[in-house]
Formats: C-alpha cells, sequence, structure tokens
C-alpha cells in the first residue's frame, strides 16, 4: 500500500468512477484501475462493488474513507510545511465573484505569485451560484464568492465585507432615485435583490433597477449618464476618474457584501489554506 494507490482511491470515491478519477489525476483510466485493484490486494479487501451502474464503495470501503482522509491530510501537511514556498509547484484553480476580481484580485495575483513562483493560478470570475457548483463538482479548488456555501463537504473562512456606495455620473445633480434607472449586480444576485426591494419599499413599484452582468459595463453605463448606480465602494474608487463618475449620498446604502472562500474540506492543509491567508491579508488592505 502506497499513498498514491490512497489517493487515488479517495478520488475514485469521491468523483463516482474511474472516468473522473483519470481526468482529475491526469492518468488514464487503466492506470486507475490498476491503483485500485494493487490496493485491494494488499489489504485483501473489495473496496468497489462493480456493476452497470458503476462502482459503489462496499463496507470494507466506506470503513477506509476515514483512515484515507487521515493519511491525506498528513501528506498535505509535511507537503505545505516542508516543500520551501519558491520551489512548490502546482496548479490553483481559483473562481471569484466579480466584486472581488474588481477591488482585489490583481493584488492577491501579484502577493501570491510572490510568495509561490512557480503555481500557476487559474482565475475564472463567475455568479456566485455557478461558483458553488464548480465547487462541489471539483472543477474549482478555491472560490471566493458571495457565501457561505452551506454543505458538510465544504469549508468557508469569512472575508471582511465589501462596503456599498451609490454613483452618478461626474457633474450633474444628485439623481431621485423614484425616477432615475438604478444598475447594479447580476439580477440573481443578493444585492440586487436587496437593492431592488428597498427601493421598491421606498418608492413603490414603479422603480426601475437593471442588473449587469459585469460590473465594469455598469460603471460605463453610469458614467455615460444612463442612470444611477450602486457598486463596491472599493472596486469604483480606483475608477472614478477614468469611467466620469462621482458618489452621493441618497440617505441610505445598500448593505455590504458578505464574502467568504469556499473549498472542499478535504484540501485542508494543502497550499489552498495559504491562499486563502493571502486573500485575507489583501482584503483586510
Amino acid at each position: 500500500m502506497n499513498f498514491d494507490q490512497i489517493k487515488t482511491f479517495l478520488a475514485v470515491a469521491r468523483l463516482g468512477g474511474v472516468r473522473r478519477a483519470a481526468e482529475a489525476l491526469s492518468l488514464s483510466q487503466p492506470a486507475i484501475s490498476n491503483r485500485i485493484l494493487a490496493l485491494e490486494e494488499d489489504l485483501n479487501l473489495t473496496l468497489f462493488e462493480r456493476g452497470g451502474g458503476g462502482m459503489r464503495l462496499s463496507r470494507a470501503g466506506i470503513l477506509l474513507i476515514p483512515h484515507a482522509e487521515v493519511l491525506e491530510q498528513t501528506m498535505n501537511r509535511i507537503r505545505s510545511e516542508l516543500v520551501p514556498s519558491e520551489m512548490l509547484e502546482a496548479v490553483l484553480r481559483v473562481g471569484v465573484v466579480e466584486t472581488a476580481a474588481e477591488s482585489w484580485l490583481a493584488e492577491f495575483l501579484a502577493r501570491f505569485h510572490r510568495r509561490y513562483p512557480r503555481v500557476l493560478v487559474e482565475v475564472s470570475v463567475d455568479i456566485s451560484v455557478n461558483l458553488r457548483d464548480q465547487i462541489l463538482e471539483r472543477s474549482l479548488d478555491l472560490a471566493v464568492l458571495m457565501g457561505p456555501i452551506s454543505e458538510y463537504s465544504v469549508t468557508n473562512t469569512t472575508l471582511p465585507p465589501v462596503e456599498m456606495g451609490w454613483f452618478k455620473q461626474a457633474g450633474t445633480p444628485d439623481p431621485d432615485l423614484a425616477k432615475t434607472p438604478v444598475i447594479t449586480f447580476h439580477r440573481k444576485s443578493r444585492p440586487f435583490q436587496e437593492i431592488h426591494a428597498h427601493l421598491t419599499r421606498l418608492h413603490g413599484s414603479g422603480v426601475r433597477v437593471f442588473p449587469s452582468s459585469a460590473l465594469s459595463t455598469g460603471f460605463e453605463l453610469v458614467g455615460a449618464g444612463i442612470g444611477a448606480g450602486a457598486f463596491p465602494t472599493r472596486a469604483l474608487l480606483k475608477r472614478m476618474e477614468s469611467v466620469q463618475v462621482a458618489r452621493f449620498d441618497p440617505g441610505w446604502a445598500p448593505n455590504p457584501i458578505a464574502l467568504s472562500a469556499s473549498y472542499l474540506r478535504e484540501h485542508e492543509g494543502t497550499l489552498i489554506e495559504q491562499a486563502v491567508k493571502c486573500f485575507r491579508e489583501v482584503a483586510d488592505g
């Protein structure tokens, strides 16, 4: 029995089959099958029940899971604590909501690269509901989203809240939000729902709230005088001059955006935890 066999066993158990495990570990399907068979022979146990519906854990396989996870976490911590950061080679798949991307993603990437120059960070920007699914499907290693993700298998680290503010076209009078189009987040986002509900309570059902799938596009629309906007202040303060917008105060502000850095518990003790620490440092400012 060796660690490669244990890692392969966990991949098949978690992903539900040889094909997906082979894709995740960048191995051929025969290589995955051979590792599982070698582990079963060494333990003299049947770990999976094979059938037309695929591979399912046997009773012995279910009992092996917690022991295999302890070994995995130990190996992860050995690698994380003993390998110098400048020598560590890996691929880190990170997904972020646009609020994080606009506010401090560039600073995170620069700082993380200084610490781990040989780690390749693959970044995707998406809405929270999609990022949640990608974490659970294991197509992302880490997600910064409007969380947390309410699943036992996920570890959530709370990040500092992102303050929201109101913006208008520079050089114009403060707009009346009862009559002015309001441009803000994607329709499926929590901020859109909160802003729409609050404006409706204040001004009735005639308010107009328009979602923007890209905050950068929303910034441009406000700068062009199309409407007022509710956006993360840290993101827009960096771009106020270039997009010709100014802040204003209508007497209330949307709630700060609560973000969390979320990843599967099976990755505790790995490089992912170091990435979360780096995200928090940058978000703390």
